[in-house]
């Protein structure tokens, strides 16, 4: 292995590093002041986004987890009131799902509360750090 290679190895572990701390600060700071999970969060981000609601199917795709694990968390949001679901043109085998209006307050606020958390997290990085790292990860990320 070459040193650029080594380093390139090394860089990985570090945005791994950078990357599971980050999360971990997250889940402990939804679970401690909103009594909440990070897969509760994204599905609600991912509904947020989507207003006419989802389909399971949709929603599996948007977060990148299985149909299962979807439902799982649809149901909990829904045994809480925070989601609905409804029958797509009276088809009941295709249902979409949507934030309630009670979801939607309660997601902005954990929203507000989760952007002020990550600003805190990257406090240290400045304006240009920022958009040094944005040019690079582009980069990085057409290199697949």
């Amino acid at each position: 292995m070459s040193d650029l290679s080594k380093r390139r190895l090394k860089l990985w572990i570090r945005l791994l590093g950078v990357t599971r701390g980050a999360e971990n600060h997250l889940r402990d700071y939804l679970r401690r002041e909103h009594a909440t999970t990070l897969p509760r969060f994204d599905v609600m981000a991912a509904l947020w986004r989507r207003r006419d609601g989802v389909t399971m199917t949709e929603l599996s795709r948007m977060l990148l987890v299985s149909n299962g694990n979807a439902t799982a968390v649809v149901d909990r949001l829904e045994t809480d009131g925070l989601v609905r679901r409804e029958a797509e043109d009276g088809d009941r085998r295709r249902i979409r799902v949507r934030l309630t209006p009670e979801g939607l307050s309660r997601f902005e606020t954990m929203a507000d509360g989760h952007e002020a958390e990550v600003d805190a997290i990257f406090a240290r990085i400045s304006d240009d750090d920022l958009d040094s790292m944005r040019d690079i990860l582009s980069r990085a990320a057409r290199a697949e």
